[in-house]
């Protein structure tokens, strides 16, 4: 009775525990807990349960791929028989609550492909008897806990997809039950640790994908001479394979890729003869592939692409009689690809592109290549006709020929290959008269990628059976050939596309309105042909266009406003042809817009005013056009713009200096417009400015001189003749008065003292206009008072003066191109002093109203005389106030003397 009365307190104990992690379970999609675990059932019944014989408790829970979603209660933890808890690929979360710790029986525990986060919890190293680790694919983080390394009898450790870092312990490198470890995507650092014991058990080690630096340790391998399977790729690893690695006769598969692992291939490779993969490739690997890989007869897969191999391909790699992967890509091999390589009829797929391959490919080649899936061998230097009998490959979908020196006409055979999916004849010197080959083309009905661009010799009109092609087709790439005629409108049968290339070819016509119908087209290229016509509306209904290339063709009319409805625009390239009116508004709605190439068109009217809306714009050219008004403010807001050109337009205003906030800028051509003003310094902020034009405007003042300036040359800055600047320019050096504080003290001590003359002058004569109609004659009295010269009206004086104004002081200004080195406007007025007055002073001041011209001569001439003295260089020698007003005041008197009655 007491024994069954424990019995049933355990068993209890154990429904408790199962019953409150249905509790914890908030979505049960199968209705699995809910419908079994129920108080009616016995637990030993229940779903996923399993309970031991003898005393009745829950040895085992295995609730595997049910799709749970929840958190763990800390009720598992009373499971107190429980050696095996498995929860794999559900959706948990949360961590594991530390009460799981008191399963001292448990022997096999995953949680494998769930949501569980936190910290690997070190006291998962006081479960003594577990064999079996299984925490991989959630998202824990931190490093791995030292305490797994002492876990005696652990045989696997499964780790991989979490966000583990820090560095490998080297404790776990001390079970010796270890058999194995996978802790590959992860954020794992530092070296891989030595082993110190050997590790005889050890047949499987994953590192992939994480974050491992240095060297391989030189002897670990020596204490894992069973290993069967050694995963270090995408890491940071360097030097060489150690010479240990070679003692593991038992290595099945070897992944050493994307390291920076260095070297050549050991030539004790061939005593690996159980290695079915090879992989090592995308490393700084040298010298030449060792004919000993051809002693690897188990061998199914040898990747070494990517490297600085050199010399030839071995032929013994024909004898790889179980080979099916080959990768020899993006390597320094020459020569011909040997026939027996070819010949390999386990071979699924090769890839011996970006070589300097070279010689005919075998006639026979595709007659003993039965599985063969894929072959690329593109950039080579491989030439002849194309193999009639690779037709007979029957398995063929990937086939990349391209930038080779094939010649000869396109097999019509290729048609045959009913399986293919992608084809690639570009860059090539291959012929068809009539593009013959596209009718063989349409019995490869998943056919995705068509391309045979850049091969001049192929010809003729393009027919309509392109249409006929496959439903599949994505990509139509026949770009730089000598096709002829229209674009046929069938091409809108091909509903699938989403890549049209036809640039650099003769077509003719217009664009067909059938293409506004392949509603999944994001890239149409029609550059450098002699297309014509409007753009048609039906464009506008590509909703999913990013790329649009219509230059260098004979385009005409407005450009379309419906184009601003294509908001997933990116690059629009409208170059060359000959579009007239303006930009649209609506293109401004373009926010996606990279890249903007309107240039050699004509275009006209002012630019957008909300041209800043292009927020991510990267390069706009419009160049060549007949845009006029001032740039826009908004171009300001272009912040990523790194390329800019207005170049031969007509643009007027001046260079904003909101210019400078562009600091992505690298090339501005603002040339040939009618640019005024000057050349704003804040553009010497423009630390990534490579390329600066200005040249051909009416630009004024000193050229920048700090940043990148002093690397432009004269040709930036040609044909702006008030520019002045550095004498390597050849352009006239600037005078002092060029900037701010100078030109104050030209208008205060050279100016104003002239301007002064004049004003005397002209009150002079309205005075003596006053006189003239009373019929009285002026006295000092009329002079001398201030009060007379304050009643003077703006009227009179304008009269006196007809119309002159401050800008005609003495019929010349400042900044005249005459004034130019140590010449100045002062300079000017003391060197034509002893003209006659008439030639410095405007005509007006000394108009003939005047009885006696000599007299107002003498009085200009005098006055003239003062405002050199007031402007002199030093400020010491000049006159003051009170010696200027009495020279003034003489110099009235004395007028008043030599003048005759007025009559």
């Amino acid at each position: 009775m007491v024994t069954f009365s424990m019995k049933l307190t355990g068993i209890l104990t154990d429904q408790s525990a199962l019953l409150a992690l249905k509790n914890h379970v908030i979505h049960d999609p199968q209705n699995v807990l809910t419908t079994n675990w129920t108080v009616s059932i016995p637990v030993c019944n229940w779903f996923g349960v399993s309970c031991g014989s003898k005393h009745q408790r829950v040895t085992a829970l295995d609730l595997t791929g049910l799709g749970l979603v929840g958190t763990l209660p800390p009720h598992l933890g009373n499971l107190s028989f429980l050696s095996l808890l498995y929860l794999t690929n559900n959706g948990f979360h949360g961590g594991l609550p530390v009460q799981l710790s008191n399963l001292q029986r448990l022997k096999y525990l995953s949680f494998g492909n769930n949501s569980l986060s936190g910290e690997i919890p070190s006291w998962l190293g006081s479960l003594t008897e577990l064999r079996s680790l299984f925490l991989y694919q959630n998202n824990f983080n931190s490093s791995i806990p030292l305490s797994l390394g002492y876990l005696p009898k652990l045989e696997i450790l499964s780790l991989y997809e979490n966000r583990i870092s820090g560095s490998l312990p080297s404790s776990i490198f001390n079970i010796s039950s270890l058999q194995a470890i996978d802790l590959g995507s992860n954020m794992l650092s530092g070296s891989i640790p030595s082993v110190s014991r050997d590790l005889l058990s050890l047949y499987f080690i994953n590192f992939t994908f994480n974050f491992l630096n240095g060297d391989i340790p030189k002897y670990m391998f020596d204490r894992l001479l069973n290993l069967k399977e050694l995963h270090v790729e995408d890491n940071l690893l360097s030097d060489r394979i150690p010479a240990s690695l070679f003692k593991c006769s038992e290595l099945q598969i070897l992944f050493l890729t994307n390291n920076q692992l260095e070297g050549g291939i050991p030539i004790e490779i061939g005593n690996l003869s159980m290695l079915q993969i090879f992989a090592i490739g995308y490393n700084h690997f040298e010298g030449e592939i060792l004919k000993e890989v051809g002693n690897l007869s188990f061998l199914k897969a040898f990747d070494c692409g990517g490297n600085n191999f050199t010399g030839t391909i071995p032929y013994q790699i024909g004898n790889l009689k179980s080979l099916r992967y080959l990768s020899l890509q993006l390597n320094n091999l020459a020569g011909p690809i040997p026939p027996q390589v070819l010949n390999i009829s386990t071979l699924r797929s090769f890839s011996l592109a970006v070589n300097r391959l070279s010689g005919h490919l075998p006639s026979n080649m595709g007659l003993w290549l039965p599985n063969l899936e894929k072959a690329y061998l593109g950039l080579n230097q491989l030439l002849g006709p194309i193999p009639i009998s690779i037709s007979n490959a029957s398995k063929l979908t990937h086939l990349d020929m391209s930038s080779n020196y094939f010649s000869g006409f396109v097999p019509d055979t290729l048609g045959d290959l009913r399986n293919l999916e992608t084809l690639n004849l570009a860059a090539n010197s291959l012929a068809s008269s009539n593009l013959n080959f596209l009718s063989s083309l349409t019995n490869c009905k998943g056919l995705e990628m068509l391309s045979f661009d850049n091969n001049p010799l192929i010809s003729g009109k393009l027919p309509s059976l392109v249409g006929n092609l496959s439903g599949s087709l994505q990509k139509f790439s026949a770009s730089e050939c000598s096709i002829s005629g229209s674009i046929p409108s069938e091409i809108g049968n091909l509903s699938r596309l989403i890549n049209i290339q036809l640039d650099d070819n003769k077509l003719t016509g217009s664009i067909p309105a059938s293409i506004g119908g392949l509603k999944e087209l994001q890239s149409l290229s029609l550059q450098e042909s002699r297309l014509e016509g409007s753009i048609p509306s039906e464009l506008c209904n590509l909703n999913m266009l990013a790329f649009l290339f219509l230059t260098s063709n004979r385009f005409s009319g407005p450009i379309p406003a419906c184009l601003g409805n294509l908001v997933s625009l990116r690059n629009l390239f409208l170059g060359s042809n000959m579009f007239s009116s303006s930009i649209p508004a609506t293109l401004t709605g373009l926010n996606d817009l990279l890249i903007l190439n309107l240039s050699s068109n004509s275009l006209s009217g002012a630019l957008p005013i909300d041209i800043g809306k292009w927020k991510v714009l990267t390069d706009m050219d419009l160049s060549n056009n007949q845009f006029t008004g001032d740039i826009p403010t908004g171009v300001a807001d272009l912040k990523d713009l790194t390329h800019f050109s207005l170049s031969n337009n007509k643009i007027t205003g001046s260079i904003p200096e909101s210019l400078s906030g562009l600091l992505s800028l690298e090339f501005l051509d603002l040339s040939r417009n009618n640019l005024s003003g000057e050349i704003p310094k804040t553009l010497e902020k423009l630390s990534y400015l490579k390329y600066f034009n200005v040249s051909f405007n009416r630009l004024q003042g000193e050229i920048p001189k700090g940043g990148l300036f002093g690397n432009y040359s004269i040709e930036s800055f040609e044909g702006n003749e008030a520019l002045c600047g550095a004498p390597q320019l050849h352009l006239p050096s600037c005078k002092p008065v060029r900037n701010s504080k100078a030109r104050t003290k030209l208008i205060t001590y050279v100016t104003l003292p002239i301007a002064s003359t004049i004003l005397v002058v002209a009150l002079t004569i309205v005075i003596l206009r006053r006189r003239k109609r009373k019929g009285k004659l002026p006295t000092q009295e009329d002079f001398l008072p201030l009060e007379t010269w304050r009643r003077v009206s703006y009227h009179e004086l304008h009269q006196a003066t007809d119309g002159f104004n401050q800008s005609k002081l003495l019929g010349k200004r400042p900044t005249d191109e005459m004034f130019v080195e140590e010449k100045s406007l002062k300079s000017w007025v003391k060197e034509s002093i002893s003209s006659p007055l008439n030639q410095i002073v405007d005509a007006n001041l000394l108009s003939p109203t005047i009885n006696d011209c000599s007299a107002a001569n003498n009085c200009a001439l005098s006055i003239l005389k003062v405002g050199l003295e007031c402007s002199v260089e030093s400020p010491n020698e000049r006159l003051d106030t009170k010696e200027i007003l009495t020279k003034l005041k003489k110099i009235k008197v004395k007028l008043l003397i030599d003048i005759e009655p007025v009559r």
